[in-house]
């Protein structure tokens, strides 16, 4: 059982996006929408079509993420890699931009780099612009800062025809609405920046009442690290965000009570048989202990051989240097030895000299180094052809007078024999591997316990990371309380659970334990979880997408762009509500208000007065 609770880390690598060939049906009779998720944890895109043809799914899945290298030294410019192109984020940790600020797009040159990966890598092959429809998902309650760039961006960068803006969550709830929509509910939307309690009422979002928890995945895995490195400082670095990131997809889970979980834990035998341990990984071979004299020696002679052979190319790049310059010094001492003066005294200028004493003086030093650089190197090379001779296995020489010794000889030597007796097995004794006092692969295990449920419970409780800020219980009970007895019965009827954050295991049963302890006695509720948390937001885009492809309805055309401005938004059931700048108008100012103004300066003007 305890084997069976060690679990690996994957480190999976991500596989570079290759380049889609849309089908026929994507085209004709006409573009069909564009559908872009676009998520500041993970972007999704694909087409939106009812043909059969056409994949109902999202053809490309990548991190928003990007990264810009400076480029080699003296070689190619900066490369600029998105997303899976990036193979692993670990190693770029350091270069890895983001477009978003929270769920919000801010770098709309970062978010340029996405939307050319993603328009590259599907097929889009019309030039010079984008002539699909564009479907895309936005923060809930987007700052019209945000949409009017993105607005430019894609009507005047992309050229797109027209563009509707939706929120992902709410997608996310028309996709798994019920026989009898419009229906109204309460949106928990939890995803890698932020958590959103959002009221539905009649199929449309109540904005005035929505309420954001500035917390997420992203907060829970930093959380999780943080945790695993103070309990493991020998592992600090192979505690990365990545192995994080799995743990918490993959080994923990929300508490229904989480006091008394926390007294379950501090029974040993519970601890046992809940505790997952993760393997890092780690080489059994301990640097130095198995290596024999003779491999020391072998690479030590490799590493002076290394040495030797840089230095024999460092003095010959030299020797190659004087005597280029060398040369050029005994052709300006020609051009003096055949009267040529003119010619003679424009390269001392050259060469910054002013004498034909002073280049004379160069020649015999360059002479000099030449002659001493070319020794050196003759010598190296003798000694590289000593070293490889003596490299050889030694042979026995069978000189026959060498063999013959006298009988004092070997008496004497028989005498110190026994001096030497007992240090001779131990030099015979070949050198064995040092084994290890411990158990090098439990060394490299990280043991969860406790972790698996504090992590995540950072969402309950923000305190728990030193956060001012109320959990999702305190402010679902807040949302509640702003509306009626009768319209609160209706919206808890409906309580739907979304976002890649809400796929823990026992974050249904903790909800309903929470909205039981604060709704009255014996009334009723119900809480739905998504089918696909993670992409059910795309699936409604795309539903919505494919009802609405011949309306007008939801739908920012180029004119709207151009009459109205970037922030205009047509609403629609999955989209925010629309709140135009209003710019308060200055009040004219009237004779009566001029007339003490003008009489101040008029007697400003007049030094005697």
């Amino acid at each position: 059982a305890a084997a069976s609770r060690v679990f690996a880390f994957r480190d999976a690598r991500w596989v570079p996006d290759p380049v889609l060939e849309p089908s026929a049906a994507v085209r004709t009779p006409q573009p069909v929408p564009l559908v872009i998720d676009n998520g500041s944890f993970q972007t999704r895109a694909g087409w939106a079509s009812a043909e059969p043809a056409v994949p109902a799914e999202p053809l490309l899945r990548f991190r928003s993420l990007a990264a810009r290298s400076r480029g080699a030294r003296g070689g190619a410019g900066a490369e600029t890699q998105v997303g899976n192109d990036l193979g692993s984020p670990e190693p770029l940790r350091w270069l890895l931009r983001s477009p978003f600020d929270r769920n919000v797009p801010v770098q709309l040159e970062l978010q340029e780099l996405l939307l050319d990966h993603v328009f590259q890598r599907l097929g889009v092959a019309s030039q010079g612009c984008v002539d699909h429809p564009i479907v895309l998902t936005e923060a809930v309650c987007n700052p019209l800062y945000s949409r009017q760039m993105m607005s430019e961006l894609l009507f005047e960068c992309y050229q797109v025809p027209k563009v509707s803006y939706g929120v992902d969550s709410l997608y996310s709830f028309y996709h798994n609405r019920r026989q009898n929509w419009p229906c109204s509910g309460l949106v928990i939307s939890s995803g890698y920046q932020c958590t959103h309690i959002l009221p539905v009422l009649e199929g449309r979002l109540d904005a005035k009442n929505c309420k954001r928890i500035n917390l997420g995945g992203c907060q829970a895995a930093v959380y999780l690290q943080r945790l695993l490195q103070l309990k493991y400082p020998g592992h600090f670095a192979a505690i990365t965000l990545s192995r994080m990131e799995e743990i918490l997809h993959e080994h923990s889970y929300i508490a229904e009570d989480y006091i008394e979980e926390l007294q379950k834990w501090r029974s040993p035998e519970y601890y046992e048989n809940n505790m997952h341990k993760m393997q890092l990984p780690f080489s059994n071979k301990l640097l130095g202990s198995t290596l024999t004299s003779e491999e020391k020696q072998e690479r030590r002679q490799q590493q002076l051989r290394r040495l030797q052979e840089l230095n024999a190319r460092r003095r010959e790049e030299k020797l190659q240097l004087d005597q280029e310059r060398l040369d050029r010094l005994l052709y300006v001492q020609e051009l003096l030895e055949d009267g040529q003066m003119d010619q003679f005294h424009k390269a001392l200028v050259e060469l910054n000299m002013d004498s034909a004493e002073e280049l004379q003086s160069y020649i015999n030093k360059l002479s000099l180094s030449v002659e001493q650089a070319k020794q050196k190197i003759l010598q190296a090379e003798v000694n590289i052809e000593v070293d490889v001779v003596d490299s050889k296995p030694e042979t026995p020489d069978l000189d026959p007078l060498g063999s013959e010794q006298s009988l004092e000889d070997v008496e004497s030597i028989n005498e110190f024999e026994p001096l030497f007796a007992e240090e001779q097995p131990e030099v015979e004794k070949p050198v064995a591997a040092v084994q290890p006092v411990f158990n090098l692969a439990e060394y490299h295990q990280l043991f969860l316990g406790t972790e698996r449920i504090r992590a995540p419970e950072i969402v309950f409780q923000p305190s728990l990371i030193g956060e001012d800020q109320a959990g999702v219980a305190e402010t679902m009970q807040y949302v509640l309380e702003r509306y009626s007895k009768e319209q609160q019965a209706i919206l808890v009827q409906n309580v739907f659970l979304t976002g890649g954050n809400t796929m823990y295991p026992g974050l249904k049963a903790r909800v309903q334990k929470e909205l039981l302890e604060m709704r009255p006695f014996q009334s009723s509720f119900q809480v739905h979880l998504a089918s696909s948390p993670v992409l059910d937001a795309w699936y409604g885009a795309r539903d919505w997408a494919v009802e609405h492809m011949a309306r007008e309805e939801g739908w920012i055309t180029r004119k709207d762009y151009e009459e109205k401005g970037g922030e205009y938004l047509k609403e629609h059931c999955a989209s925010n509500v629309y709140v135009p700048i209003r710019l308060p108008k200055q009040a004219p100012r009237t004779t009566e208000a001029l007339a003490p103004s003008r009489a101040l300066t008029s007697s400003a003007g007049n030094p005697c007065e």
